[in-house]
């Protein structure tokens, strides 16, 4: 393995490919945004696998703070094993795949487009099936990704999510802050998280907690710790880790709290200094903790962008264990870069 991953490098490169998509992007969301005014559903759904369903999970809570519209994720298997039609006229169907290549997303997107919902392609391949099933194409603009570990085409992934709502919903402070967004990452790529790298380098086991839009990032960063470090991480909402999970932590067990600025940040923060005092060593977002210790947080001028900040600041630390780990993040066992499901 190189002295730099490929994973190194396009973490480093998240800032200029977030540009990038501003900058290239402005035609394709604004049209795509356009018609998703024109359309004004009441509901949306989802349709994605993997860190592409974590972004899923962002624009769900994102969508029904900002829009007050509700998003379900619904399973691409009722479409392409199950045969199945929903009842999606009038809606809005979100579909999110790097590749846009794996036949169950893109047969749930090509069901959604013929029952009537205005479907949305999110993916770095603006030539791809998915891209081909769908009313409109937002390409990522994230460039070539050739860690298996996506890290630029997630934060690109989240970004056009976001950019999408604030461009529908007309919010020109969110749209101020999206624009300031590549100078954010910049600096949340340099901060410090080696004191929970070292931590749990010798660990097995972990949880990531998240509440409203930071669960998404919670949800990736359990996926990135196991793919890319072999640690088995579970994430929980801060509102549900204590109702059962909480019961395996004993002293010195690892929690990482992604905590934004926001108005869950208090009680998320509360949950953390309640496990804390159990023994449990945890690190949070956040500089109103009390027990728990304080990881090193870059926040953007908008507390829906701020969990795109934390997943950078974390992607450089998970790097950072798997190459001590002895793993290569590049190429993690038994993966590869586009799984394709039916």
């Amino acid at each position: 393995m190189s002295s730099q991953t490929h994973m190194r490098r396009e973490i480093l490169e998240i800032p200029a490919a977030v540009e990038t998509l501003l900058t290239d992007g402005q035609a394709g969301m604004k049209s795509a945004a356009a018609a998703l005014a024109e359309r004004d559903p009441a509901f949306m759904i989802s349709v994605a696998r993997g860190s592409s369903d974590h972004a899923a999970t962002y624009f769900k809570y994102a969508s029904e703070l900002i829009a007050g519209v509700p998003v379900a994720s619904v399973g691409p298997s009722i479409a392409s094993i199950y045969d199945q039609r929903l009842k999606v006229n009038g809606s809005a169907c979100i579909a999110v795949s790097q590749s846009g290549k794996s036949p169950d997303i893109v047969r749930m997107a090509e069901m959604a487009q013929q029952q009537g919902a205005a479907t949305f392609a999110l993916t770095n391949q603006p030539e791809s099936d998915l891209a081909r099933v769908s009313s409109h194409t937002l390409n990522l603009h994230a460039g070539a990704e050739l860690s298996v570990a996506a890290t630029k085409t997630f934060v690109n992934s989240i970004v056009s999510a976001i950019w999408l709502l604030a461009e529908w919903q007309k919010d020109e402070e969110l749209l101020t802050a999206i624009r300031q967004l590549p100078a954010a990452l910049e600096m949340a790529a340099l901060a410090d998280w080696s004191a929970l790298g070292q931590k749990i380098a010798s660990r097995q086991s972990l949880f990531c907690l998240g509440r409203g839009p930071t669960l998404a990032i919670s949800n990736e960063a359990a996926l990135k710790f196991k793919e890319t470090c072999q640690l088995h991480a579970e994430s929980y909402s801060s509102a549900e880790v204590l109702h059962g999970p909480v019961s395996i932590v004993d002293r010195g067990f690892p929690i990482l709290a992604l905590c934004a600025a926001d108005q869950a940040e208090q009680a998320l923060v509360g949950v953390a200094d309640e496990i804390s005092a159990k023994g449990a060593e945890v690190y949070v977002t956040s500089d109103k903790a009390t027990r728990a210790m304080r990881l090193p947080t870059v926040r953007t001028s908008h507390p829906l962008l701020d969990p795109i900040a934390l997943i950078v600041s974390f992607y450089a630390m998970v790097e950072q264990v798997a190459v001590s780990r002895g793993t290569n993040p590049d190429e993690p066992r038994h993966l590869k870069k586009v799984t394709e499901t039916i």
